[in-house]
C-alpha cells in the first residue's frame, strides 16, 4: 500500500482510503479527545493477522467520515505518546514500529497521524497488549478486532515453536496396538510403488515405522513412543479421538447447495477414519470428476493431467497444514462447479506469500514427510504453483484461498468453471445488450464471476484479478454507477451481484457506490448518492405511476422490482397485467419470453 507521505495531493488519497473502507486492513480512530484507548487492540490484531494502517484524524460514524480537526501539536504529542508507550510492556509485548512507520501529514489546516502495522512472522506471535496474552491478544476479521480465545492463543504458541512441531509430540500411554495394521500395509505398498529403489523397502515393519517417524526417540529426554503424526496417519479412529475428540474428516458431494449431500464419506464406523484412509478414499473420487484426455508418453497412456496433480496437492495440503488441535473439522466439499478444501487453523504465511510461492512453512512437518514419500507434497514451497498451474492448463478460474475466524479455518476453493464460459458471456450479452461493449477484461471478469457465483466480494476479486484492493473498489463503484452491478451490505461485508438479476428485498439496504469526499470548514464528510427511500405501503395507483416512471426505457421485471422495491411474483401476477394499456412488452408475440422487457407505451405522434 502506498504510504501517505508519498502522495503529492492528499485529497485523492483520502478518497481512495474512504472508498477502501471494505478493507479489513484500514482502521480510522477518533483522536479529538485524546489518544484512542482501543489503539493497542488494533495494533495487536493487525500484527497477528495481515497487517494494516491505523489513521488518527478521521472519525467514522454510520458510514460517514469526518475530520477530527486535530492540530499539529496534538499529532506530535500522540506520536511521542505512542513511542513512549510502545516501549512499555504494560502496553504491548513487542516493539514493531520505527520512525518511518509513523507519519504526520497536514492538509487544509488539519492533520493526520498514520501508523503502518506490519504482519509479524509466526515465530513472534502472539502480539498482545498488556501483560497477559490470554487477555490482550486480538485478531482481525470482517467485523474488526476480536479477542482471541484461550484455544487460539495456545495454538499460536504451538505454531510459533517451529523447532518442535506439534505432530512430533510423543504420546503417553499409546502403543502400536493403537494403529491400524491394514493402513500400514497399504501405505508400504504405495511407498514401494513411488520409491521402487529405496533402501527402506526391505526393512522390518517396526524399523520402517521409525524411519518415517511414526515412532521416534526424544534425544533430550530419551523418551520413545508413538508420535501424534503417526496416530493421525495410521491410528484407529477410537484411539485418535481419545487424543483429539474434535478429529472428524468429512467429504460431502453436493449437487444442489440448497439440498443435502448426495454422497458422504465420514467416520461412520465402516472404515478406520485416519488421515491415510481419508486421503486414499477421497483422492480417486475427486480426480474422477476431472477430464482425462488421451495422452501418450512413449508407448504408455498417461491419464494423470496437471489438474489431477493439483487436486492431489490440495488434498495433501489439507491434511498437513491443518491445526489438528483446533475445534473444527477437516472438510472437503464437491459442488458441481467447484471443490472446496476447508482445514482448521490459520495461515502461517501471508496470502501474498502464498500466491508468490517459494516459501514453505508447514505446521505438521512429520505428516508432511509421510505424505512426501507417497509422491506429494514438495517441501520447496512449490505446492501453490502446482495447484495454480494445473487449473491454468484447464483454462479454469484461478483457485483462491481465504481465511475465516471463530472458528479459525483456511478455505481453498478450486472452481470447475472456465475462466470465460461462453454461456455466461451469452447470458450477460442478452441481459445487458450494448452495455457489454467496451468493458475492460477486469470488468468482464467481475461480471462473469458475479453471474456464475451469484455474488462476489472485493476479497474474491483480489484472487481473480491482478489489481490492488483499492483499485477493485473503484472499479466496483463505477460498475454500480453504470447499473452493471448492485451492492448490498456495509463496509467490509459489502457484496455485489449482477444488476437486475438477483432481486433486492425491501428490507435490504442497497450500499451506495458513489462516495466522494467533500471538504467544508476543515471537515470531511461523504455525500452518498443514495437510492430514494421507498414507501413500504403505497396505493395501487402510486405503484403504477412509479412503474411508469422507471419504465421510460426497456426494463426487465427484475430491474423494475429493484427500482420500485416490490416482489417479482406480486408485480408479475397482480400489477403488470393491469397495466397492459399503458405498459408495452418488447416481445408482444412471446408473452412468456424469459427476458421479457417492459416500457411505458409511447404516445403516437
Amino acid at each position: 500500500m502506498k504510504r501517505i507521505y508519498e502522495y503529492n495531493d492528499i485529497q485523492p488519497m483520502l478518497e481512495q482510503l474512504i472508498a477502501d473502507k471494505e478493507s479489513s486492513e484500514i482502521e480510522f480512530k477518533s483522536s479529538k479527545g485524546g489518544f484512542p484507548q482501543t489503539f493497542w487492540q488494533t495494533y495487536s490484531s493487525f500484527a497477528n493477522t495481515n497487517g494494516g494502517t491505523i489513521i488518527f484524524g478521521v472519525k467514522e460514524r454510520d458510514g460517514q467520515f469526518y475530520l477530527d480537526g486535530i492540530t499539529r501539536e496534538q499529532a506530535e504529542k500522540y506520536k511521542r505518546d505512542f513511542f513512549n508507550n510502545m516501549h512499555s510492556k504494560q502496553n504491548v509485548n513487542i516493539q514493531l514500529l520505527t520512525e518511518d512507520d509513523v507519519q504526520i501529514v497536514g492538509f487544509d489546516g488539519t492533520y493526520f497521524l498514520f501508523f503502518y502495522i506490519p504482519r509479524v512472522n509466526i515465530n513472534l506471535r502472539p502480539v498482545f497488549c498488556g501483560l497477559d496474552p490470554y487477555t490482550g491478544t486480538y485478531r482481525r476479521d470482517l467485523d474488526g478486532d476480536y479477542h482471541c480465545s484461550r484455544e487460539e492463543i495456545n495454538s499460536t504458541y504451538a505454531d510459533a515453536n517451529l523447532a518442535s512441531p506439534v505432530d512430533g509430540r510423543i504420546l503417553k500411554n499409546y502403543s502400536k496396538e493403537d494403529l491400524d495394521g491394514e493402513s500400514i500395509k497399504q501405505y508400504r505398498r504405495l511407498f514401494e510403488s513411488a520409491n521402487p529403489d529405496h533402501v527402506w523397502i526391505s526393512l522390518p515393519e517396526d524399523e520402517f515405522l521409525e524411519k518415517i517417524n511414526v515412532f521416534r526417540t526424544d534425544r533430550k529426554t530419551g523418551e520413545k513412543g508413538l508420535t501424534y503424526a503417526g496416530l493421525l496417519m495410521f491410528g484407529t479412529y477410537s484411539a485418535i479421538i481419545d487424543e483429539n475428540p474434535n478429529f472428524f474428516p468429512d467429504y460431502q458431494e453436493i449437487e444442489n447447495p440448497k439440498d443435502r449431500w448426495v454422497n458422504r464419506i465420514y467416520p461412520d464406523g465402516n472404515w478406520e477414519s485416519n488421515l491415510f484412509q481419508f486421503y486414499r478414499r477421497i483422492l480417486p473420487i475427486l480426480q474422477n470428476f476431472l477430464p482425462k484426455p488421451f495422452r501418450l508418453e512413449g508407448n504408455q497412456r498417461v491419464n494423470e493431467t496437471p489438474a489431477h496433480v493439483a487436486v492431489r496437492e490440495a488434498l495433501t495440503n489439507l491434511c498437513i497444514h491443518a491445526d489438528h488441535t483446533e475445534n473444527a473439522t477437516l472438510n472437503v466439499y464437491k459442488y458441481p462447479n467447484k471443490i472446496v478444501f476447508s482445514n482448521p487453523g490459520t495461515m502461517l504465511i501471508s496470502p501474498a506469500q502464498y500466491y508468490k510461492g517459494g516459501e514453505s512453512i508447514c505446521r505438521n512437518k512429520y505428516l508432511q514427510t509421510m505424505f512426501m514419500f507417497l509422491g506429494s507434497p514438495e517441501k520447496a514451497g512449490s505446492g501453490t504453483d502446482i495447484i495454480l498451474h494445473g487449473w491454468e492448463k484447464q483454462n479454469w478460474k484461478k483457485p483462491y484461498i481465504m481465511e475465516r475466524s471463530r472458528p479459525n479455518k483456511v478455505l481453498l476453493t478450486m472452481p470447475l468453471e472456465l475462466l470465460m464460459d461462453e454461456h455466461v458471456i451469452d447470458a450477460l450479452n442478452l441481459h445487458f445488450g450494448k452495455k457489454m461493449e467496451g468493458l475492460s477484461r477486469p470488468q468482464l471478469t467481475a461480471l462473469a464471476l458475479a453471474y456464475s457465483e451469484e455474488e462476489i466480494t472485493n476479497e474474491r476479486l483480489q484472487h481473480a484479478l491482478d489489481m490492488h484492493r483499492a483499485d477493485i473498489t473503484t472499479m466496483l463503484s463505477d460498475m454500480c454507477s453504470q447499473q452493471l452491478l448492485e451492492s448490498y451490505g456495509y463496509g467490509r461485508g459489502t457484496k455485489y451481484h449482477v444488476y437486475g438479476i438477483k432481486v433486492a428485498t425491501s428490507d435490504r439496504k442497497v450500499a451506495t457506490s458513489d462516495r466522494k469526499v467533500a471538504t467544508s470548514g476543515g471537515n470531511v464528510a461523504t455525500s452518498d448518492g443514495n437510492v430514494a427511500t421507498l414507501k413500504r405501503r403505497m396505493s395501487r395507483e402510486e405503484l403504477m405511476n412509479m412503474i411508469l416512471e422507471v419504465c421510460d426505457e426497456w426494463r426487465t421485471l427484475d430491474e423494475i422490482c429493484v427500482l420500485v422495491g416490490k416482489n417479482s411474483k406480486y408485480l408479475r401476477n397482480r400489477v403488470i397485467p393491469q397495466m397492459s394499456d399503458i405498459l408495452e412488452k418488447k416481445y408482444e408475440n412471446i408473452p412468456n419470453h424469459p427476458r421479457q422487457k417492459y416500457r411505458a407505451r409511447q404516445k403516437e405522434e
